[in-house]
């Protein structure tokens, strides 16, 4: 059996969706400790320049909690500037104005959340059902768990796991076990909207550039 340990992002990116397609079973930690190095506040996107981070700002004492009972700080005005820099750097995708319209709700619907992880959970099926993904592994959040270890070696055991792998390029903010495997993950090269490419991009960049073709590109990492 195959396990990926992952922990929450905000929106996902084709390494998470690698790391998916590869298991069996999915454990994503919901109930490890917060990090603002981590992922479940922030999604990075394409630039002119490079890339930056849309971010959902999160309350200052729910920083030292569990990821599942983080909430979002309403008092920082956070849509409106998302809702920019989305327009802004992707308003020339090929198929921004087809898509625009439902994203512009669901970014607009993190109003609605107190929670952060709800609403995280909210855009990745959004973004799943746009793109027609489909995920054929258990996934399993650590919270509903009663065999859950932090120690991602006796998950795996506990789990009965030949082979485990971990999220890339987490080690600054997921514990890192000894016996994890190496992810079979080679990033794939696509047509971005800007001269270049820039890898680990949320899956928005994908959906406005190829939209429905984005199969061509999510077939490559299975």
């Amino acid at each position: 059996m195959k396990l990926s340990i992952l922990q929450p992002s905000l929106v996902p990116d084709l390494s998470d969706l690698a790391a998916i397609f590869a298991a069996d079973v999915v454990v994503v930690q919901d109930s490890e400790q917060w990090s603002r190095k981590g992922r479940s506040h922030r999604a990075v996107i394409r630039t002119p320049d490079g890339t930056q981070y849309l971010n959902v700002p999160v309350r200052t004492e729910d920083r030292k909690k569990e990821i599942r009972d983080v909430r979002i700080d309403h008092d920082e005005d956070w849509i409106d500037p998302m809702l920019r820099a989305v327009e802004f750097n992707y308003r020339n995708s090929i198929y921004y104005d087809f898509y625009e319209p439902e994203i512009r709700v669901d970014i607009e619907a993190g109003a609605d959340y107190e929670f952060l992880l709800p609403y995280s959970r909210h855009l990745e099926k959004r973004l799943f059902r746009f793109l027609e993904i489909e995920i054929d592994a258990d996934v399993i959040y650590s919270s509903e768990m009663e065999n859950y270890h932090s120690n991602p070696d006796k998950l795996a055991e506990n789990l009965g796991a030949d082979i485990y792998y971990q999220e890339l390029g987490a080690r600054h903010y997921q514990r890192q076990g000894k016996n994890r495997s190496e992810l079979p993950f080679t990033h794939p090269e696509y047509r971005q909207h800007f001269k270049g490419f820039e890898p680990g991009c949320c899956l928005l960049d994908l959906l406005f550039q190829y939209g429905p073709e984005s199969f061509k590109v999510l077939d490559r990492l299975r």
